[in-house]
């Protein structure tokens, strides 16, 4: 059987009917072949800025001249520099997010998710040749991450031979700024550019952030064009990220962006029936149309209901009806305004979103960013838990009161004329409300 390196020269020839030498001299004279298999060809160059190129200019030549000597398709991987050793490495198991709880067999389909239910299962059915990127998004709760968790093991397990990449926008985000720090920027972006299926849940979260964003557009580059498939989660759709890089919108959009609206009933009583079943619970048709009237929009609160239902009947012995079931969830049915963070978690999650301490943002550092991040933390507090003015400005080192209201005052305009403020805490708000989700 021919070695890589002879069905190369081979591809090399072919493609001088398509090429100038000179061309093939400047970008291929120090291209090597790697391996081959029934379905992948591997190249190396030593120069990550000539693999960037073949994949942008070259890459459907070197198919064509594989089809003609094989007479079949095959998936073209280029290794850049920092790469090889890598590749070459045994082979790792791929990361699967979540558990057998999450997959398409265990996803309740219904109007709200019909269509990205479809998308997902045809990207897990046919990854990169459907819908690439598919972008998924709606509000906390509905099962954006549930599909993203099917998509990898459907793969997984159709695809054994793909390395599966996840991560949560916050955590690209943060593991970035820790490879700048370390100086490990090469070892970051091998890790998330040698992907065959890539998954961001909650890509809104590197919006505004410039090395996020500058990081993912090459990385969302150098896994399109290599072919591989990307699904990113939101809580909105590309359009309505207003601190979103343009390019990276673009790229956003250019696949398939679908979205998930909250179950409406008859999808609701089919969760609950679908959950307490597989958890060896009977409800009955009375406590079924209870849940499901009193639990209206998010997926998660509900599988927490069944839950309780069936820890409550466990621990207390008591046949399950509406009235045990009343006062065993009865907390779950409050409105979500009743649920008060604590200022410690308001300035937590405003100091992670600027990356500045906490006790920096307590204090009295005066730079632009700490700054406005203690006037936007002081108006989450006075908007979102019952402090006075006074107690509002104790959290802040002592601030008196006039301080807080000039603060809160600059944001609330803030608000009404610079759409970025806005979007800033849309984000917070999310973040904080997660911890009671």
């Amino acid at each position: 059987m021919n070695s890589p390196d002879d069905i190369w020269a081979k591809v090399l020839i072919l493609m001088e009917s398509d090429m100038t030498p000179t061309t093939i001299n400047t970008w291929f004279d120090d291209t090597r072949a790697i391996s081959l298999d029934a379905n992948q060809f591997v190249l190396y160059t030593p120069s990550t800025f000539k693999r960037d190129i073949i994949l942008s200019r070259y890459l459907s030549s070197i198919q064509k001249a594989l089809h003609e000597l094989f007479s079949a398709d095959f998936k073209i991987v280029i290794l850049g520099e920092g790469e090889l050793e890598h590749f070459q490495k045994p082979e790792e198991t791929p990361f699967l997010p979540g558990t057998e709880e999450y997959t398409f067999e265990r996803f309740v389909v219904g109007s709200s998710n019909k269509f990205a239910h479809a998308a997902a299962l045809s990207v897990a059915e046919n990854p990169a040749q459907s819908y690439n990127p598919l972008f998924i998004y709606g509000e906390s709760g509905l099962g954006k991450t549930h599909l993203l968790y099917a998509i990898a093991h459907k793969i997984h397990i159709g695809y054994p031979q793909f390395r599966i990449i996840y991560i949560k926008g916050d955590s690209f985000t943060n593991e970035l700024i820790q490879a700048i720090r370390e100086g490990r920027n090469q070892e970051f972006r091998e890790k998330y550019r040698y992907a065959d299926l890539f998954l961001m849940d909650d890509v809104q979260f590197i919006a505004g952030k410039e090395s996020s964003q500058e990081e993912m557009f090459h990385t969302f580059n150098t896994l399109y064009e290599a072919g591989r498939q990307i699904v990113f989660t939101a809580d909105r759709p590309p359009k309505e990220m207003l601190r979103l890089d343009d390019r990276l919108r673009t790229r956003f959009e250019w696949g398939l962006p679908v979205d998930i609206q909250p179950p409406d009933y008859e999808t609701r009583v089919a969760i609950i029936k679908n959950k307490a079943i597989r958890r060896g619970m009977h409800l009955p048709d009375p406590v079924l149309q209870y849940i499901a009237e009193n639990i209206t929009s998010n997926v998660r609160q509900i599988e927490g209901t069944v839950n309780k239902i069936l820890a409550f009947q466990e621990l207390m012995g008591e046949s399950v009806d509406v009235e045990t079931v009343t006062k065993a969830v009865r907390d779950m049915f409050k409105d979500k305004t009743e649920f008060l963070p604590s200022p410690d978690i308001i300035i937590e999650e405003v100091s992670k979103f600027y990356n500045i301490d906490n006790d920096a943002l307590r204090g009295q550092g005066r730079t632009k960013d700490t700054a406005l991040a203690r006037q936007i933390a002081m108006y989450e507090v006075r908007r979102m838990t019952n402090l006075s003015l006074k107690e509002i400005g104790k959290e802040f080192e002592g601030r008196d009161h006039t301080t807080v209201m000039h603060s809160i005052n600059r944001i609330e305009k803030l608000m009404k004329t610079n759409p970025e403020i806005a979007e800033i805490i849309k984000d917070i708000n999310a973040n904080i409300n997660a911890h009671y989700e």
